[in-house]
């Protein structure tokens, strides 16, 4: 038996233990069965746990597989090296096991679900409805596919692109279920999802990616050195995602401290937390002790400590199956529809007072504020502290449209858009239009190619790398053709709200994320080929600029029309719901709504001309010093130039007989 063999037993041992402890102390393991009342027996008991485990192991196996061969070990010219090959392939294995797993799981869920037994479930044919409309069974449905997909693709895959491409979508397939459990039935289901979503890519990248490093290092692969520096400083991110993302889920779904003593959830809890304390300790004394060892020769120190640690997170990995078959702290809901659909209750009549103080923390555009706000200070600094200049306009353009982002998505506008169509279409005119100006203008791909260092080693693909394959790839070609990006920023607008989509997205917090994130990049893409100071695939003109802002906005107040002479309402199953008292009819309120889209459009457009105005200006002016300074050095050409026109002077003389 290999040294690896044995690492994975180990870790399959002690992760199945952290799961039984677990269960046995949170009482999910011998729970008590009423007489009378239908109970899963035993089977079904301890299978649903145990395949639950199973396929969040395989997953996080496939995400560490995809995540060293794609970012942490070194390439050659895009093309994976002999370590990398050998991991993507065993993602497909790994990804393979992922969709079993979740097919044993969703047998496992409807005997539960049925109080039957696994072979009455399966020859009963409950299967087909389960999969295709309960929403656990079709999130198991979504993962069963996307595993399949990850484990054709990655036979075939040769590049670090095409594994980077893999590594994204098995992100992807861990979502559905963290939809469809706990969180989704939390007071507060907006911040649980989403907190629990970024909780389970934190750590799926941090847990996955540690383990195949381990891998790697007792089998005495190559390259050792490099992707556990890469890790080291990727781990730190991941740590401080799962801790905070797990601290919002915490809150979201426990109403009081003393839960955390009180109820058998949070006893869970507290383990897990005491694990995760532990685990930074040791990464923390992975950059202080073992980091350095390597460096002097010694590779042994880290894979002793890191044996330890990757069998700590998979026990943590165990107790945290275990929580998710443990029924959190009873919560007495008011009885109100609106707040079992919005997460809060229904606000008070809108009011500018309401709008400024009413704020909601929306979990994702958050974070995506504050990683856009971090990222772009942090590169601000490097180039200042090296002696560079940076335009402090574009500082100020990108900080005001991260400000913006955030009045839109956490004040009290991002609360009353769910209530109210009119309030909605502020949000979105403004995530569309006014927001990817100032973000465009702060010119943030200039600033990442002039910030990030190159990747040490000649033919590899650091951050630097990446960002440019991504500007040369084909996709980017294609999106950002003046048509292609004006068609998605028109095309889309209209798709959404005169078909069902709008009432999906309205309806499922996932749909709400994907319809305002939507809003951002079309907008950001759009704006980027009009105004855009970035290198881009295609530069226009500023006459072809102007004339396409010009024929662009009047689709949307063609929109904004059409909105205002609609006779039904959109998404009404969902306003009906509501059950709002104030504020007028819904019809009215929509057709406020498309008077907002139809006179929205003069403020961007204003700032868009201003923006080509000064850009086309300055551009002018660079043109001509750059004429100046090539006279400058070359004055001869001057008198050339001279000589040639008197030439021509005395032909036109001597055409006319002078």
């Amino acid at each position: 038996m290999t040294r690896t063999v044995r690492m994975a037993l180990a870790a399959v041992a002690a992760a199945v233990a952290g799961l039984v402890v677990a269960l046995v102390a949170g009482g999910a393991a011998f729970p008590r069965i009423i007489p009378g009342i239908p109970a899963a027996d035993a089977l079904t008991r301890w299978g649903l746990p145990i395949s639950k485990l199973g396929m969040d192991a395989a997953a996080v196996a496939t995400i560490g597989l995809l995540l060293v061969a794609a970012t942490l070990l070194p390439s050659d010219k895009g093309m994976l090296g002999k370590s990398g090959l050998g991991y993507v392939r065993a993602a497909s294995w790994a990804a393979l096991s992922w969709a079993g797993f979740a097919f044993l799981l969703m047998l496992f869920q409807l005997s539960d679900l049925y109080t039957d037994s696994v072979a009455n479930v399966v020859l009963k044919n409950y299967i087909p409805s389960y999969a295709t409309q309960v929403g656990n069974g079709i999130a198991l449905t979504l993962v069963i596919l996307f595993g399949v997909a990850i484990a054709l693709f990655s036979r075939g895959a040769i590049t670090v692109g095409s594994a980077a491409g893999l590594l994204a979508l098995g992100l992807i397939a861990l979502l559905p279920p963290a939809l469809t459990g706990h969180a989704s039935s939390s007071p507060n289901h907006d911040l649980a999802t989403a907190g629990l979503s970024l909780h389970l890519i934190g750590l799926a990248l941090w847990v996955g990616g540690l383990i195949v490093l381990v891998i790697h290092a007792i089998r005495k692969a190559p390259q050792l050195e490099q992707a556990s520096a890469r890790f080291s400083r990727a781990a730190l991110w991941f740590y401080v995602t799962v801790g905070l993302s797990g601290l919002l889920s915490v809150i979201a779904r426990l109403t009081a401290v003393s839960d955390l003593w009180t109820s058998s959830y949070g006893v869970l809890i507290v383990a897990k937390i005491v694990a995760f304390i532990l685990l930074g300790y040791i990464g923390w004394y992975h950059r202080q002790r073992t980091l350095v060892a390597m460096e002097a020769g010694k590779p042994r120190a880290f894979v002793r400590l890191a044996v330890g640690e990757t069998l700590l997170m998979f026990a943590t990995v165990g107790l945290a199956v275990a929580l998710s078959r443990t029924p959190p702290p009873v919560v007495s809901l008011p009885a109100d529809r609106a707040f079992e659909l919005l997460g809060f209750p229904m606000p008070p009549p809108i009011s500018l007072a309401n709008l400024a103080s009413m704020w909601w923390l929306d979990l994702f555009f958050a974070a995506v504020a504050a990683v856009l706000a971090i990222l772009y200070g942090a590169a601000v600094h490097r180039l200042i502290r090296r002696g560079d200049k940076w335009p402090w306009g574009r500082t100020v353009s990108w900080f005001a449209g991260v400000l913006i982002l955030v009045l839109a998505t956490q004040s009290g506008v991002a609360r009353y858009a769910k209530v109210m169509f009119s309030v909605h279409m502020v949000e979105h005119m403004t995530l569309s239009m006014i927001v990817p100006i100032f973000l465009v203008l702060g010119a943030p791909v200039t600033l990442a190619l002039r910030a990030l260092k190159p990747a040490a080693r000649r033919g590899d693909r650091g951050p630097r790398e990446w960002l440019t394959t991504i500007l040369h790839s084909r996709v980017v070609k294609v999106v950002t053709h003046p048509a292609i990006a004006t068609a998605i920023f028109i095309a889309s607008t209209y798709a959404l709200y005169f078909t069902p989509l709008f009432a999906g997205a309205m309806e499922e917090h996932l749909g709400h994320i994907a319809m305002t994130l939507h809003f951002l990049l079309s907008g950001s893409l759009f704006f980027w080929v009009i105004i855009g100071v970035d290198p881009a695939p295609h530069k226009l003109p500023y006459v072809g600029r102007l004339l396409l802002l010009f024929v662009t906005m009047p689709f949307h107040a063609f929109f904004g029309i059409a909105l205002m002479m609609m006779g039904t309402v959109l998404a009404s199953d969902w306003y009906e719901q509501l059950g709002r008292t104030w504020g007028g009819p819904l019809l009215a309120d929509q057709s406020n709504g498309g008077a907002i889209a139809w006179g929205f459009g003069e403020i961007p457009t204003l700032i868009v001309l201003l923006a080509i105005a000064v850009q086309w200006y300055r551009d002018e002016d660079r043109k001509a010093r750059r004429e100046d300074r090539r006279a400058d050095r070359n004055p001869a050409g001057d008198v050339a130039l001279n000589d040639y026109n008197e030439y021509l002077a005395k032909l036109n003389k001597a055409d006319k007989g002078e």
